[in-house]
């Protein structure tokens, strides 16, 4: 009933659907949880502040109509794919560099607390790698449009109460991730070979995302 008052037909088909899609492992949920681990939970949580950001810009778009633009225009596609893919190399890379000085370290003396690196903004990275994806655009439209009833007269409401549901759902499971990578990174702190080694598994699956993100096709 209170579904159908805002124009979503199955809300709970919908509820479960993205907790289900969030909980899939992606780029913006491994960074928040590798940064947490690296330097804790305020900065976990600027770099979540910037997946919220970018996902609602997402949706947005989305519903605007950009979708189809994207969908129209394999050109503009391909060069978003493009950039997306190069930033998370960029990412990743970076990831095994630091992995590798991290190695080049005698032994297992303990790291330092993580201290914030210059120009490093985890906001802006993680609001960048949310943006330069194209498969999330067509994502959210393809996916909020199933639970839009049509002849509903405000199609906007509806797409703004889906949204807000996924970002609810987002929140609380980034927190989780956060809080968990707070927890190892106690342990890392104490073991300088463990830190190398959870920060290369990282960087590379970084760079499995951004082979994933070049490969994209709009279908």
């Amino acid at each position: 009933m209170f579904g159908h008052a805002l124009g979503i037909t199955d809300i709970w088909t919908y509820v479960f659907g993205v907790i289900f899609i969030i909980l899939l492992p992606g780029p913006n949920s491994m960074y928040v949880l590798s940064l947490a681990a690296q330097r804790g939970v305020k900065a976990g949580y600027r770099a979540a502040c910037g997946v919220f950001v970018g996902d609602t810009v997402l949706m947005v778009l989305s519903a605007a109509g950009v979708a189809s633009l994207l969908k129209a225009n394999p050109l503009l596609f391909s060069v978003v794919k493009y950039g997306g893919a190069a930033y998370l190399l960029y990412i990743g890379t970076g990831m095994l560099r630091s992995a590798w000085r991290k190695l080049r370290a005698r032994g297992d003396a303990p790291v330092e607390a993580p201290q914030a690196v210059d120009g490093e903004r985890p906001l802006r990275k993680a609001l960048i790698v949310s943006l330069l994806n194209p498969k999330a655009i067509l994502f959210f439209i393809s996916f909020f449009i199933q639970f839009v009833d049509p002849a509903f007269p405000h199609p906007a409401l509806s797409f703004v109460v889906l949204g807000a549901i996924a970002q609810c759902a987002s929140f609380l499971y980034l927190s989780t991730l956060i809080f968990a990578g707070a927890r190892l990174a106690e342990h890392f702190r104490r073991r300088r070979k463990l830190a190398a080694g959870a920060a290369s598994s990282v960087g590379g699956l970084f760079i499995g995302f951004s082979v994933k993100l070049a490969l994209a096709t709009m279908s």
